[in-house]
């Protein structure tokens, strides 16, 4: 039992250090380049620059000619973070790198959550430049789906991971 305890308090601990991660990079975004402007990363292809995303991801909401409220926005992405935790709970017996998917779904839907909910909006700041401007939490989103797609075709392939 204690096992179990001391490895939720750490998946919690990590989730809490990917939150903190991504809010202080937002916090560095804002402060330098809020005024001065882009920073250019690989000319060309990355730029570091400060946007505020009123939006869904891609403008989706944009796109269909809707606008919500921020606080509808952030109320809905506190939602889907609490989904995610619940799938995330009823596989609590899974292998660790489901855990890990699952712990940087959360961190990364919680900092973007967080955002809305605190400032009306997202801060993006990284820009490839055939891509929209994204942030840390797109980032680890993202990389969570793809642990648990890699978990998923691992399973069905017959590869199970330690425990």
């Amino acid at each position: 039992m204690r096992a179990s305890r001391a490895y939720f308090l750490g998946l919690l601990a990590c989730v809490m250090a990917l939150v903190g991660c991504d809010h202080a990079t937002k916090l560095a975004a804002a402060t330098a380049l809020r005024e001065h402007g882009p920073v250019v990363v690989v000319p060309g292809v990355v730029d570091l620059a400060y946007t505020e995303n009123h939006d869904v991801a891609f403008d989706g909401l944009s796109r269909l000619s809707l606008h919500a409220p921020p606080a509808w926005l952030a109320a809905f992405a506190l939602c889907i973070t609490a989904a995610v935790l619940v799938a995330w709970v009823r596989r609590r017996r899974a292998a660790w790198p489901v855990h890990v998917g699952f712990a940087c779904i959360v961190a990364g839907a919680l900092g973007n959550a967080l955002d809305r909910a605190t400032r009306g909006h997202v801060v993006d700041f990284i820009h490839v430049h055939f891509w929209p401007v994204f942030n840390v939490a797109d980032i680890l989103v993202v990389a969570g789906i793809g642990i648990l797609l890699l978990c998923r075709v691992a399973a069905q392939s017959g590869l199970r991971p330690a425990r």
